[in-house]
């Protein structure tokens, strides 16, 4: 058996523009969302990663005619809420979490039976955050004893709209329940505890869906509608940009240009947190692609310091804390991070992770229940393991940029579920990595 490791020399900085591939959960629901419309929706900067190609793959199962992608270009001919068709064997979402929860409410609503599965990782994440909240709506769904994939979804239910109080901020299970809500009898009403990514509910209103916002952290919706064809422009992924916002404020002598990065503003804590840690970043040209805010991002290098996370940014980040703890390492003084119970169940536990080789390279690094506090430092260099998370092997590789020795960063093969070209983008970045193949 081979693994993927990641072998990046000691130091450099990052200059010239670039542009990362698009937004994943865009490129996840403009599918789904494209699949149920009647007529065809045309998308642009589709993000070609395994986890994204994981629901393209499922709808294409279900009879759904997709054209593409080529060169970020897909066109979904739509089949309409109640055109999708069942299959004899189980839909396999790959390592995408995103796809697994958010099929979970669509396929609740169908008149046929599914079974979704995944590979090792993700079939062991926990869905019960999903198939309890279903079950109230009228769902059928079996899991394993622990509460896992695979999940037997069985169809032909009479869904009914609820209102639900998520216990957790979750966009992915928000996104699930207003999926289930467009074939509920009557009004789905979700309220989370704080605000979480809403590309879910600008989506449902790009393409026609009537949706209400109350008050901020409530969204309702009322079954029985339907979804009309539109175009989509993806835009650049915050959380891809995320590893080169880091790697350009940590390396001394950096400038770095991003190009057409998604600023929504559920999901800019990675700003918010890296400008009060002292760096150095300019929003240029924002404008709006698809109804979705962009804006070019200017990155320079700048001192860090530790800071104590502020709990309301943790939901707005969530998936970016890898990247930065890069960070955190690299600041002065202590940065502690709260709140953040959530990074334990992603596709590894980002906490024990990060702070194992944080450690490993010489850093202070001290997890806790909901978070973690780490001493910034001197990076040693040395070998990691990324768990085959993608996010925490892209971040380590930033960390390079101000290590002493080089470093080694094993099990690297799932970059590809998010950000493909990562080690071309990377090292026309400045930064001196290859990807190698061992034994």
């Amino acid at each position: 058996m081979t693994d993927l490791t990641f072998t990046v020399e000691p130091g450099g900085a990052l200059h010239g523009c670039l542009r990362v591939p698009g937004d994943k959960s865009i490129s996840h629901r403009a599918i789904m969302f494209g699949a149920l419309a009647e007529g065809t929706t045309a998308v642009t900067g589709f993000l070609e990663g395994e986890d994204c190609l994981a629901t393209l793959r499922a709808f294409r199962a279900m009879g759904v005619r997709i054209d593409g992608p080529d060169q970020g270009h897909v066109t979904v001919h739509g089949v309409g809420l109640r055109g999708l068709r069942g299959l004899a064997g189980s839909l396999d979402m790959g390592n995408s979490g995103t796809s697994m929860r958010l099929m979970s409410g669509l396929l609740a609503g169908q008149v046929f039976d599914t079974v979704l599965s995944g590979d090792a990782s993700l079939n062991r994440r926990p869905m019960r955050r999903v198939t309890e909240p279903l079950a109230l709506m009228g769902a059928r769904i079996e899991a394993t004893e622990s509460g896992t994939a695979p999940l037997r979804i069985r169809g032909g239910q009479r869904l009914t709209g609820i209102d639900y109080v998520l216990p957790v901020a979750s966009a992915q299970v928000k996104s699930c329940l207003l999926l289930a809500g467009l074939y509920a009898a009557g009004v789905t009403r979700i309220t989370e505890p704080a605000p979480t990514r809403d590309h879910t509910e600008r989506l449902l209103e790009g393409f026609g869906y009537p949706l209400v916002r109350e008050g901020g952290r409530t969204v309702a919706i009322t079954g029985g509608g339907k979804l009309t064809g539109t175009t989509i422009d993806v835009p650049a992924d915050i959380s891809s940009a995320a590893f080169f916002l880091v790697g350009a404020s940590i390396a001394p002598g950096s400038d770095l240009l991003l190009e057409h990065v998604g600023i929504n503003p559920t999901r800019t804590g990675v700003l918010d947190i890296l400008r009060l840690m002292g760096a150095d970043i300019e929003m240029l040209n924002p404008r709006l692609a698809g109804g979705e805010p962009v804006a070019d991002l200017r990155v320079r290098h700048a001192p860090l310091y530790g800071i104590h996370v502020p709990e309301a940014l943790v939901p707005l980040a969530i998936d970016e804390f890898p990247a930065l703890f890069i960070a955190a390492a690299c600041a002065e003084g202590e940065t502690v991070l709260t709140g953040a119970e959530e990074l334990r169940v992603k596709e590894s536990d980002r906490i024990q992770v990060m702070a194992d080789g944080l450690t490993a390279l010489g850093i202070a690094a001290g997890p806790t229940t909901d978070g973690i506090v780490i001493r910034g430092g001197a990076l040693s260099g040395g070998m990691v393991d990324s768990h085959g998370d993608h996010r925490i092997a892209m971040s380590f590789a930033m960390a390079a940029l101000r290590s002493r020795d080089p470093l080694s960063i094993r099990d690297c093969a799932n970059v590809n579920t998010s950000f493909p070209d990562f080690v071309a983008l990377a090292h026309a970045a400045g930064l001196d990595l290859a990807a190698r193949e061992m034994a």
